[in-house]
């Protein structure tokens, strides 16, 4: 797909069952001939996809996220669904003791964001507005660009059924009652419900606030907002990509959003901006499945607590595992860090651990 090598399946799962990840000696999503012009930023791919560095960068140009939903970590690591980020994580840096803070989709989203839970039970943003302060109004303030790229949130615009203010075409809010618009889930795309950043929310007749200007809806990992911004070194020094509903793994199987992964991630690492060595990407999953706990933070026994997360930075040594617990209040903390932001709610905790230093960044 779009040009890319791969490594079969077949030949992928036998390399996961047998330990020999490690040995890969390619970057598995590296471009095989050069990209269209201006499509990826892409430069020639690096020998390494992490490790390439010896030391961090004093500071980091970009910090990006990438989410993915519902998946405990037994279903992606070391399982064959997943090869493109099992090879990965052998590449990177994977912590094995990363976990989710409650249940369902939304508290998630809104902690690993302001340190603190809201949107219980999946509410709307309409429902709940989140008063919080957050990382993106936190960014704003300290002169910090960001941007969220949420993956199916144009369609919204053509949904006749919702009333306009819910299917603007940046900070879409969708359907009021679920937000669920397939193959868009506002439930995945956190800025929407922070009344700092999105003063519609409240007054529908605000002015534009920061969400309507920076939220925007992702497109591929080859074209779209987002590949656009890696090209043209417009890339925010904080980005969050929400995939849609299918690239997820929400609604498809594991399959499609390894495949979506190994395309988007394959472009990053490949791109200019990328390889200057000021870039880190986090890839992790919103939540487990299967268990029984809604008090997840620091729960290393319930499956459904226990999410995949993986390190991917130009100083991250190849292979690296760290088994100290982190959760997505590790993840804003470690970004906070990174970018010179304070610390917000539960990231500012004593308990809560950064990720600097065991994925030397």
């Amino acid at each position: 797909m779009h040009g890319k090598l791969r490594m079969s399946r077949h030949a992928v799962s036998a390399l996961i069952a047998a330990g020999a990840l490690a040995a890969l000696p390619l970057v598995l999503g590296a471009t095989a001939d050069a990209a269209p012009a201006g499509s990826s930023g892409a430069g020639a791919p690096p020998a390494q996809v992490c490790g390439f560095k010896n030391n961090p960068p004093q500071q980091y140009k970009h910090v990006i996220w990438v989410w993915m939903e519902n998946q405990p970590y037994t279903n992606i690591i070391g399982s064959p669904t997943s090869p493109y980020v099992n090879s990965l994580a052998q590449q990177c840096g994977l912590a094995t003791n990363y976990h989710n803070i409650t249940h369902p989709s939304a508290p998630e989203y809104l902690a690993a964001t302001s340190g603190e839970l809201g949107g219980a039970g999946d509410c709307t943003p309409s429902q709940c507005p989140d008063s919080n302060d957050n990382i993106f109004n936190e960014a704003d303030l300290h002169g910090v660009s960001w941007k969220t790229y949420s993956g199916g949130e144009a369609s919204v615009q053509n949904d006749t059924s919702l009333a306009p203010q819910y299917r603007t075409p940046t900070c879409a809010q969708g359907d009021p009652g679920s937000g669920y618009n397939p193959p868009y889930d506002v439930n995945h795309n956190p800025p929407v419900y922070y009344t700092d950043i999105n003063p519609q929310l409240l007054d529908p007749s605000a002015p534009p606030g920061p969400c309507q200007l920076d939220d925007v809806d992702a497109g591929t990992p080859l074209y779209g907002n987002f590949a656009s911004d890696l090209a043209s070194n417009r890339l925010p020094a904080f980005s969050f990509i929400g995939p849609d509903l299918c690239s997820d793994t929400h609604d498809c199987p594991i399959y499609n959003g390894d495949n979506y992964l190994q395309d988007l991630i394959g472009t990053i690492v490949s791109s200019n901006e990328y390889q200057s060595g000021q870039t880190v990407l986090f890839l992790v999953w919103d939540e487990g499945e299967g268990g029984t706990s809604t008090d997840c933070a620091f729960n290393t026994t319930d499956v459904g607590c226990h999410v995949a997360a993986v390190v991917v930075s130009p100083s991250t040594r190849p292979g690296t595992q760290s088994d100290v617990l982190f959760n997505h209040y590790s993840l804003l903390k470690t970004t906070e860090q990174l970018l010179n932001l304070p610390l917000l709610g539960h990231s500012a905790d004593p308990d809560i651990n950064s990720m600097i230093g065991a994925f030397n960044l």
